[in-house]
């Protein structure tokens, strides 16, 4: 399992209209916008699963409290 996680693949997942755009500009500002927002995307749902799991925590935590205290 932990050798098919370290190997890399090539891949080309961009519909058609959008690889024509970054082909055809030649500043790559385009590319840096399109890269900009994959990234924007792709943190919030990490962001949603480590707010979560941190309340969780913090649940468990003061539960672990109370039980002690009583």
């Amino acid at each position: 399992m932990l050798l098919l996680l370290s190997v890399v693949f090539s891949a080309e997942a961009q519909c058609a209209m959008c690889r024509a755009v970054l082909e055809s500009d030649e500043s790559g500002e385009a590319a840096k916008g399109i890269n900009n927002g994959i990234i924007y995307l792709m943190l919030f749902p990490y962001l949603l699963v480590g707010g979560v799991g941190y309340v969780i925590y913090k649940m468990r935590q003061k539960a672990k409290k109370e039980d002690a205290g009583i």
